[in-house]
């Protein structure tokens, strides 16, 4: 037992067991005695008391941490700074790290690591703003809940382990494969350095692997700062490019090309979340490898072209001309992203009704079915006959004499008993493992490459892509991709070449435009635009606020861009006017309303002061507008409307008698004020600025 456990820290924190070491310090379980609940104690181990710069910066960082209060990073609920004992006490976290995860999954399915990056940068985006730099982001401080929520621990602690010295220690091993190039050479930090350390995990997340590894933490540093990582999509080729061009963006070497904060990187996260197959051209994504040469490939020959026309002259012909000629030449980042993108939206299908297969089971009551007879059946064939919607537990066991994937043995044994629909079976499979390495089914028919993937005992699914080099009807590529090892019976989709390729171009945003300037700009991408109208959108009217598909997407020419439009009824707003009339004026005066420089017939009258002193107006509109009261033809009220509020400004002006006033005795009743005529367009009164 260590010689902190089952001891009371103040008379307050119960310490009942160690859960965590770190470089500097012990956490351990504890109870809160006074507010009764379970929190977690961080105590500074020993060797770091006699450091006095290193306990001034503690205190200031640990009244910095208290600062931030946000969902994804851990409470700091108290601080003690004894002469003895140094500690701090935060929120207690009943989970793993995010390393610990990682290290059990392998892969992090792409959605997921989107899910987990963003509240990242969600809690790192808060402490920027506070001030927090928290330099020591890494999978080992951050915290994985059970229902997906992480929590970032750590804030503002590793920038203090460097007090001595800028050197690479060995303490920085758990750190030097995450921590940006400037900051493996002792340059200074910012919240820049943190988005690279974002970009790093990001990267782990989805390829499995860090972008550097050495022997030695010096070794990884000078990585770093000198070396290009792989790009993940040849690690892990179902990523989408959006996604690879986002993890790069954040890990480059250079600040200044990085995302400048969160908030930029969370933008672009948000835009990936909502059309996977956005593309970010980013200057410096340019596809390096080499053509790729394979024998025996059926398709009919073709003219050899002149190297130097296959480029294009300017970036105005890049998406047509560029991507028309290039594909004859080799596979295009384009056709990757569409292969991409049918991948995931066929694993994305597959989950979907998985889980309202699920759903649906456990709403109605499954019912009981015999035990089907699977031995001497592939799983394949078994997998085909399974109108029960039974789940399979393969595992394996090797008989010479028998064909390699036939199912040897089956749990419950067939007819032995009624089971639920749905339940598992387990399945004893004739193999030395259960794994099958992926055929090479490239340039093969549909139909061989079918029969192939099926001799291996795999389950083959056939998908039509656009392909620029394949001939139609032929294999393209798989995924999984040829050689790698997966489960008997599991799914290999095959890519079939289908009809001519069909150039793409991208959608310009046309958000925040005038209408009649999206349609131009939709035009000139030989794109259709159709719109509607939004009437409670508070933007101007005639704004564009929404388009579908989103900006950046590429789409085939001719395809229809649907856009919303502000009616700007939604930001009208009603404002209330009364103007004061002249006293002393015992004559008929002839009032007349301009709105905006038209002149208004509903308020437009003659009036008498003596018997009305005030008058009522009502004006119902958006944005900016002026109204204009004159009295026999002199300006006598300027009213400045701001819809936004519902508020005016006044400019009043002095009024001067045509007619001199007599005092008159007083009708028993106000004579009646005359109807406006209709006012001919001479009878405008021309007004001038004053």
């Amino acid at each position: 037992m260590d010689k902190y456990s089952g001891k009371k820290l103040d008379g307050r924190y119960e310490i009942h067991e160690l859960i965590g070491v770190g470089g500097m310090a012990y956490v351990y379980r504890c109870t809160d005695t006074i507010d009764d609940r379970e929190v977690a104690v961080k105590i500074l181990k020993d060797e770091f008391l006699n450091n006095d710069e290193f306990i001034r910066r503690f205190k200031n960082e640990s009244k910095a941490i208290a600062m931030l209060s946000h969902p994804n990073i851990v409470k700091v609920y108290d601080v003690s700074f004894g002469d003895m004992i140094q500690y701090i006490v935060m929120e207690y976290i009943d989970g793993i790290t995010l390393k610990e995860y990682i290290g059990q999954q392998g892969v992090l399915d792409w959605r997921e690591a989107l899910h987990l990056t963003t509240q990242i940068l969600r809690a790192l985006q808060h402490a920027h703003n506070k001030g927090v730099v928290h330099r020591d982001i890494k999978p080992h401080n951050i915290m994985l809940l059970q229902d997906g929520t992480i929590k970032v621990t750590d804030f503002g602690i590793a920038r203090l382990t460097d007090t001595q010295t800028k050197t690479m220690t060995e303490q920085a091993i758990g750190s030097v494969h995450y921590i940006a190039p400037e900051q493996a050479k002792g340059s200074k930090t910012d919240g820049k350095s943190d988005i690279y350390s974002v970009g790093v995990m990001l990267y782990e997340m989805i390829t499995g692997k860090l972008p550097f590894d050495a022997d030695s933490a010096v070794s990884v540093a000078l990585m770093q700062l000198q070396s290009t990582p792989e790009m993940p999509r040849k690690i892990n080729p179902g990523i989408p490019v959006g996604l690879e061009q986002i993890t790069m963006h954040a890990m480059q070497k250079n600040p200044e090309d990085r995302y400048q904060n969160a908030l930029d990187m969370l933008g672009d996260l948000e835009r990936f979340r909502l059309n996977p197959n956005v593309h970010f051209d980013y200057k410096y994504f340019v596809d390096e490898s080499p053509t790729k040469h394979i024998k025996g490939m059926k398709r009919p020959p073709k003219k050899q072209e002149n190297p130097e026309e296959i480029l294009p002259k300017n970036d105005d012909v890049a998406d047509d001309e560029a991507e028309d000629i290039n594909r004859r030449k080799t596979h295009s980042n384009s056709y990757y992203a569409v292969k991409s993108v049918i991948i995931t939206s066929i694993v994305v299908i597959v989950i979907v009704l998985a889980a309202a297969l699920f759903r649906g089971c456990s709403a109605a009551q499954a019912t009981d079915v015999d035990v089907p007879n699977y031995v001497g059946m592939t799983v394949v064939e078994a997998k085909a006959k399974n109108p029960n919607k039974f789940k399979f537990e393969l595992k394996s066991r090797y008989v010479k004499n028998k064909k390699l994937g036939e199912i040897l043995d089956q749990d419950p044994e067939a007819g032995s008993k009624l089971i639920k629909s749905g339940s598992t079976v387990e399945l004893t499979v004739n193999g030395k493992d259960t794994e099958m390495a992926v055929p090479y089914c490239t340039n093969l028919s549909k139909d061989e490459a079918v029969k192939l993937v099926e001799s291996k005992n795999l389950s083959p699914k056939v998908v039509e892509v656009y392909d620029k080099l394949t001939p139609k009807g032929y294999v393209c590529d798989t995924f999984p991709p040829a050689g790698v090892r997966t489960t008997i019976g599991s799914e290999v989709f095959v890519m079939v070449a289908k009809d001519e390729y069909v150039s793409k171009v991208k959608v310009p945003r046309v958000t925040e435009k005038k209408l009649s300037q999206a349609q131009s700009a939709l035009s000139k991408k030989k794109l259709q635009c159709k719109y509607t109208y939004d009437d409670k959108s508070l933007q101007p009217e005639g704004t564009v606020i929404e388009q579908s598909p989103l900006q950046y997407s590429k789409v085939e020419k001719g395809t229809i861009v649907n856009i919303v439009v502000s009616s700007g009824k939604g930001s009208q707003s009603t404002v209330n006017i009364t103007v004061d009339l002249p006293t002393n004026i015992d004559y008929d005066v002839n009032m007349v309303v301009y709105v905006d420089g038209v002149r208004n017939s509903t308020y437009s009258k003659k009036l008498n002061p003596s018997y009305n002193s005030s008058y009522a107006m009502s004006f119902t509109g958006s944005g900016n507008s002026t109204v204009l009261v004159t009295l026999d033809g002199q300006t006598y009220r300027r009213y400045s409307i701001d819809y936004n509020n519902g508020k005016y400004e006044t400019s009043s002006y002095n009024f001067v008698p045509t007619e001199p006033t007599t005092k008159k005795p007083k009708p028993t009743q106000p004579p009646e004020t005359e109807e406006p005529a209709t006012v001919a367009e001479d009878d405008l009164v021309e007004i001038e600025d004053e």
